[in-house]
């Protein structure tokens, strides 16, 4: 039987001794029974910046939209095969960690005006189309995007920085390296 988010929470506030509504960082990484549902009660951290979620079993984003303060999501190591649902926080989400998943369609992030940075090494994008989604963030200056089928490709062909760069005109770091640009 899964963890649900409302028992995860109430079992983070009795280890940490702080209120959920109150937080201003929540993590929730590698619980036992893992998480399988990002539920309705994610509704009740209205405070919080930063929220983990990494290591579970969530296979979709959901009921982010009361999360008015959310400038970090760490969803990394889950079976999230989509990012429907992320554009809930596209008002504030500064920095998505969302690798080791199953994603291929980056279109959901267009409207992620004030992301920073993106980690999302290790899932399943496959052409270069799915940058058209991103090249216009404005703020987009970090990225990790190794693990890729598109990147694995590019590396091969020994084009792959270049063309990434050259795309994301904002990016100043690639994959843990600076971007220098000629």
């Amino acid at each position: 039987m899964p963890t649900t988010i409302k028992a995860a929470l109430k079992k983070w506030e009795e280890t940490t001794g702080k209120k959920a509504n109150e937080a201003v960082e929540v993590k929730l990484i590698g619980v036992y029974p893992p998480i399988e549902k990002m539920d309705h009660t994610l509704g009740a951290l209205t405070s919080c910046e930063k929220l983990s979620l990494s290591t579970n079993m969530m296979t979709n984003i959901q009921n982010l939209h009361n999360l008015k303060c959310l400038k970090i999501l760490s969803l990394g190591r889950n079976l999230i095969k989509s990012l429907a649902g992320i554009e809930a926080v596209g008002e504030t989400l500064e920095q998505l960690w969302i690798s080791y998943n199953k994603i291929g369609n980056l279109g959901p992030l267009a409207k992620m005006g004030k992301l920073t940075t993106l980690y999302m090494a290790h899932n399943l994008v496959k052409d270069w189309e799915q940058f058209e989604f991103i090249k216009e963030l404005p703020f987009l200056t970090e990225m990790v995007f190794l693990g890729n089928p598109l990147e694995e490709e590019a590396t091969e062909e020994g084009n792959y920085n270049y063309k990434v760069i050259n795309i994301l005109l904002t990016l100043k770091k690639l994959d843990g390296y600076p971007v220098i640009r000629e």
